[in-house]
């Protein structure tokens, strides 16, 4: 028999939780089959068997997290496995429940509810499920939906992420199962508010994205001293520039964020000790530069990573991030995807943000914020005209670099985008 472990899915993950079972004890499972969703701090991902077998026995319940190299299941030799897909109510007391795939009455550990508990995730009769995907999945968990009443418009039936939206704003019913006792609060309470008496307060429980990201960003504030640098950009030749590209390239299209992160990364190459990593022991130079674009989605934040942007053009950096905002949103980014970035990019002028201060994403030494391109008076040739500017603010860990080298970085990187030619020469 073989032990399924908690795999690392990200550089940043330290447990992951069981998003969804696609095997049920006692099913076959050949290699390259999707046997479990697993939910990261950065995205729910799904993990394929390595060799083939039988499902024994599931170790995690659906919702239930598992530390990084923790056993979630046992695979068997197709043949020789045990029969746990059929739970016994006769079983012995001593097998703790947490390690049933779908608690049985018998060996459920709430006494109250046992004998009327929904199944972790909805099931339809015959223990099957209709085709979905990953994030599809996880919001119908999330808003108590029940998968086997919707009819999917994706591929083969499959339901996606609109399905599950459309099935909320029509007001889907939540799993046909009988609702737990009234007992059952006591044992296992629902989340509780922490203004209960309150009418007009909500208490929403945090999120695995939002827990995370509130871990990993105060840890980065506690620990990593920042510092920052602000720069004023003239952005008018940007703009004409970015106006031409899009002409020769039609119907491609490339963003002010596209060029940003070409223009950082043609800087980056130009100054090392920016892209850099801070160890207790030692400063890490990367010799690659793989730029990290922060990506707005449902539940938070995720960085996906451009890798060796320096050496692909404008065009190549617009197609590869505009692909990994799509995953990023369908939740399909892969560990891949999301770990290895040695320097970021935060651009939140879309949403009218004239400037901000980002906090740098660890392990990397800084990270870029980007604000919007406003129309602002300007002097040239000693007469105000219209004109086009642009903020940045460059966040810098000060273990890793210094005031003067960062300083550098950002002179350059300001000269590179008000003389666009030179990010393509």
């Amino acid at each position: 028999m073989t032990e399924i472990l908690m795999p690392r899915l990200s550089d940043t993950m330290e447990e992951g939780v069981i998003s969804s079972w696609q095997k049920q004890p006692g099913d076959e499972v050949a290699v390259g089959d999707v046997i479990v969703d697993i939910e990261t701090d950065k995205a729910v991902m799904e993990y394929e068997a390595y060799e083939a077998g039988v499902l024994e026995k599931i170790l995690v319940k659906e919702g239930d997290s598992a530390a990084i190299g923790a056993p979630i299941a046992v695979i068997a030799p197709v043949g020789g496995a045990e029969p746990a897909a059929a739970p016994e109510p006769a079983a012995a007391p001593e097998p703790a429940a947490a390690v049933e795939p779908e608690p049985a009455p018998a060996t459920e550990p709430e006494p109250a509810a046992a004998p009327a508990a929904p199944a972790p995730a909805p099931r339809r009769p015959g223990g099957s499920r209709p085709p979905s995907s990953p994030l599809a999945r996880r919001l119908a968990r999330d808003h108590g939906i029940d998968l086997s009443t919707l009819t999917g418009s994706g591929p083969g039936g499959r339901v996606v992420r609109a399905d599950i939206e459309a099935a909320i704003r029509a007001g889907a019913p939540a799993p046909a199962a009988p609702a737990p006792a009234p007992a059952a609060p006591a044992v296992q309470a629902p989340p509780v508010q922490e203004k209960a008496d309150d009418p007009d307060v909500e208490a929403v429980p945090l999120n695995r994205f939002r827990k995370v990201a509130a871990k990993r960003l105060s840890q980065s504030k506690r620990e990593a001293p920042h510092f920052y640098l602000n720069r004023e950009v003239d952005a008018e030749a940007l703009l004409a520039f970015r106006a031409t590209l899009n002409e020769a390239l039609a119907p491609a299209k490339v963003s002010v964020n596209d060029l940003v992160v070409k223009a950082a990364a043609t800087a980056l190459r130009e100054h090392p000790a920016v892209n850099v990593s801070y160890t207790e022991e030692n400063l890490l130079f990367h010799k690659r530069i793989h730029v990290g674009v922060a990506v707005a989605v449902e539940d938070g934040l995720v960085v996906p990573v451009v890798r060796d942007a320096d050496r692909k053009s404008v065009s190549e950096i617009g197609r590869e991030t505009r692909e990994l905002a799509g995953k990023a949103r369908e939740g399909k980014l892969s560990a891949q995807d999301m770990s290895g970035g040695t320097f970021s990019v935060s651009n939140l002028g879309m949403f009218g943000v004239d400037s901000f201060s980002a906090v740098i994403n660890p392990p990397e030494a800084a990270i870029l914020a980007v604000g919007a391109v406003r129309d602002e008076p300007v002097v040239r040739d000693g007469q105000v005209v219209p004109g086009k500017r642009m903020a940045v603010t460059l966040s810098v860990d000060h273990r890793a670099t210094d005031g003067a080298t960062a300083a550098k970085f950002l002179a350059r990187l300001a000269e590179l985008l008000q003389n666009p030619l030179l990010i393509v020469a």
